[in-house]
């Protein structure tokens, strides 16, 4: 059966709410979230506060609630983020969350730099999942970043509630069978869980970070290398400087 071809993570009003000037509002937007959190203030009441206020979309709002955070927040996710050589080691992927990250990048379709480095799209699971055309492509990136790092071992997590994770753990397996490093894939009932106070895990997931004893930032890595010209709107940094804006390529 062929994979559906499919842009993971397209939604036709992209182009409209996240536009150059759309971009402004959100940059400004974003300020005053930021303003709200340094002080104390929960993610989703100034989410809400803010949005109300400069009239934001849902989508808009998932994009700044998913790129903010306290600097608190963001040192000590910095400061678990392992940059150095992993070479021998092995490294614990939040399946889903990495795939349908590059999946999303492949597409075309929006993703968000977000102020903890990290690269993250706006796909919502919803307890559904199928593999599409770049879904192959997406496991052969991951696979051939682990190959270079030199790893010992991939260990992915995948939920087990959501639909077609069966197909995709053998999908996983297949493509990853040429490779030199081990591989192990695990149907579980909550990947998160699994994955909090591990080493060298492979997310973007906030609260996995959060909890984790160090992570590696893989999914920016392959997007920034090995994939050109993502729809990569830039949310990072809270000043002036912030202007780097991709338009869709249309």
């Amino acid at each position: 059966m062929k994979n559906h071809y499919t842009n993971r993570g397209s939604v036709p009003t992209d182009t409209k709410e996240f536009s150059q000037d759309s971009y402004v509002i959100l940059l400004q937007a974003q300020k005053d979230i930021f303003y709200l959190l340094e002080r104390g203030y929960p993610i989703k009441s100034a989410s809400t506060f803010v949005g109300n206020h400069y009239l934001l979309s849902e989508r808009q709002r998932l994009a700044l609630v998913r790129a903010t955070s306290t600097y608190k927040i963001i040192n000590e996710r910095k400061n678990k983020e392992n940059t150095d050589i992993i070479q021998s080691q092995k490294v614990y992927i939040d399946g889903l969350n990495l795939i349908i990250t590059l999946e999303v990048a492949l597409s075309g379709s929006i993703l968000i730099s977000c102020m903890d480095g990290t690269i993250r799209d706006l796909a919502g699971l919803r307890g559904t999942y199928r593999l599409i055309d770049k879904t192959d492509i997406a496991i052969r990136l991951i696979g051939e970043k682990l190959e270079k790092l030199h790893i010992d071992t991939a260990c992915f997590y995948l939920d087990s509630p959501v639909s077609n994770t069966g197909r995709l753990k053998q999908r996983i397996a297949e493509l990853l069978e040429p490779y030199h490093f081990e591989v192990e894939i695990n149907l579980v009932n909550n990947a998160d869980i699994n994955l909090e106070n591990k080493s060298n895990i492979i997310t973007s997931d906030s609260i996995v970070l959060n909890k984790c004893i160090s992570w590696i930032n893989l999914a920016a890595e392959i997007i920034r290398e090995s994939i050109p010209n993502p729809f990569l709107i830039d949310l990072s940094k809270i000043d002036d400087e912030n202007t780097s804006y991709t338009v869709v390529n249309t």
